[in-house]
């Protein structure tokens, strides 16, 4: 199967270099996938889109390693300038990325929607990303991610998860 077709275009036009890979749509969720497919967590990065709870809706997508935990209530929170704020539930993170969960993706996403990447990301000799649906993955090296316009590299976005 196929990257998505937006995701895809975006990829091509950037001249992003990475290799599209088959998933089994059941196992697109990262602890299925990398068990399933011999893939570390510390390779594996989850795209999370984060929304304010209240007022004027703000929101940004957060690019952290399957092994790390976003630093929501902290450091979103404060660099997003909002007193609220929660992961996005799934269906305002398929109006907002046109994809599922277990295929977002930092490609092929709405110009206005900041994208910061957790700097430990880009320690990484390579990572898997979603493809922008559940049957593909992309394999990349991290520095491709500079090439979208609204990525900031941001120390400290996430945490190791303990144990």
């Amino acid at each position: 199967m196929a990257l998505d077709s937006a995701v895809a275009q975006f990829m091509a036009e950037k001249g992003i270099a990475h290799t599209a890979i088959d998933c089994d749509p059941a196992l697109a969720d990262t602890a299925d996938f990398c068990a399933h497919y011999g893939y570390a967590p510390e390779q594996s990065a989850n795209a999370l889109l984060v929304a304010s709870s209240k007022g004027e809706p703000k929101q940004a997508m957060c690019l952290v390693l399957a092994n790390c935990r976003l630093d929501v209530n902290k450091v979103v929170r404060k660099k997003l300038g909002v007193r609220r704020i929660s992961f996005a539930p799934p269906e305002v993170t398929r109006e907002v990325t046109g994809m599922e969960l277990g295929g977002v993706t930092p490609f092929g996403l709405p110009e206005s929607l900041p994208i910061w990447v957790d700097a430990r990301v880009m320690a990484c000799e390579q990572i898997i990303v979603g493809g922008g649906n559940r049957s593909s993955k992309i394999v990349m090296p991290p520095d491709g991610l500079l090439l979208i316009d609204a990525v900031e590299v941001v120390d400290g976005l996430a945490n190791p998860i303990e144990g």
